[in-house]
């Protein structure tokens, strides 16, 4: 289909042209033209049995006319004009031109249409149908965690991204095939040792050993950062607030993942939480007092199976 393929030879050009000399081949020409088609869409549009449409599909794509695409078991087709060779594109357009307000390539147009409307009826029928069972099905299809992969595609893949207190490195896992570089900090060497090791196979994580209320980073050396479970660890938030502010560049934004305030004093006892959590009060008074123009609160639904007290999400955003 490209315009290196060569019609020098005149048994090609002749092989070439005689595809157009068949009434039926110039009417399939013309529909998949217009847009992708499989072939019962296309012995629909054109009344025509799927075992000629097929037979004139395969001879079309074998002289290079038509390009063919796989999807799932069925296969596509369609017309790419700009991608023929000149004299063959040519010779097309001067054949559509000249038949394309006969009859018979109108009624074809016109069933097109039909089959076009019945795709979008068929979907709609679908969709209808299933109702609330959807979010059943397309878990049980899918999985569960692509949408949140996915969405990671809404950060700008020239970002440089910290991820402050990054334990065994989970948020820097999801964020290193998506920005251009995760510098992941934590102030225990075996915590990085750990995710040094497991995530060996990114060339773009930078791993730094320091201490989150004293950065060994640059000042606006990053676009973004992120605290997952960590500020809750912290003795003195506000610092650890505002010295995240002090590394991220003008406009970019800090992410805060905690727990919202409860009452489990034993957690102090059993695994050394500082804080019981945080009212949403107080993250907003952090964020402005550290330096951040506006602060996005929002609790975060539970996880089946979790056991632990709720969680929230904050953004904040420095100041342009």
């Amino acid at each position: 289909m490209s315009e290196s393929n060569s019609t020098g030879r005149p048994d090609e050009w002749l092989s070439n042209l005689a595809q157009l000399g068949d009434l039926a081949r110039v009417r399939l020409l013309l529909l998949v033209e217009r847009t992708e088609l499989g072939v019962g869409e296309l012995a629909t549009a054109s009344q025509l049995p799927q075992s000629t449409v097929s037979r004139h599909l395969k001879a079309l794509h074998e002289h290079g006319w038509i390009a063919k695409r796989s999807e799932g078991t069925a296969s596509l087709y369609r017309l790419p004009v700009d991608a023929l060779d000149p004299d063959l594109r040519r010779l097309w357009e001067t054949t559509r031109d000249r038949l394309e307000s006969s009859p018979v390539f109108l009624d074809d147009a016109s069933r097109l249409k039909e089959v076009l409307a019945s795709r979008r009826s068929d979907s709609q029928a679908f969709f209808g149908r299933i109702g609330g069972e959807w979010h059943e099905v397309r878990h049980e299809l899918f999985g569960t965690g692509f949408g949140v992969d996915a969405m990671l595609g809404l950060l700008d893949p020239d970002w440089v991204v910290a991820d402050l207190g990054c334990g065994t490195g989970d948020a820097a896992e999801r964020l290193a095939p998506i920005v251009a570089e995760v510098v992941a900090v934590d102030r225990e060497r075996a915590m990085l040792e750990a995710s040094r090791k497991r995530l060996g196979e990114f060339n773009n994580i930078r791993f730094v050993e320091g201490d989150l209320l004293d950065l060994d980073l640059e000042s606006e050396s990053v676009d973004a950062a992120v605290m997952m479970l960590v500020l809750h660890h912290l003795p003195e938030p506000a610092a650890a607030i505002s010295e995240a502010a002090r590394i991220i560049r003008p406009g970019g934004v800090l992410l805060v993942v905690d727990m919202v305030a409860h009452d489990r004093d034993t957690y102090q006892l059993t695994m050394g939480h500082e804080h019981l959590g945080f009212e949403e009060s107080t993250i907003l008074e952090l964020g402005e007092r550290g330096g951040f123009g506006r602060v996005c609160w929002r609790r975060l639904r539970p996880m089946p199976g979790g056991k632990g007290p709720g969680l929230f999400a904050a953004s904040l955003f420095k100041r342009s």
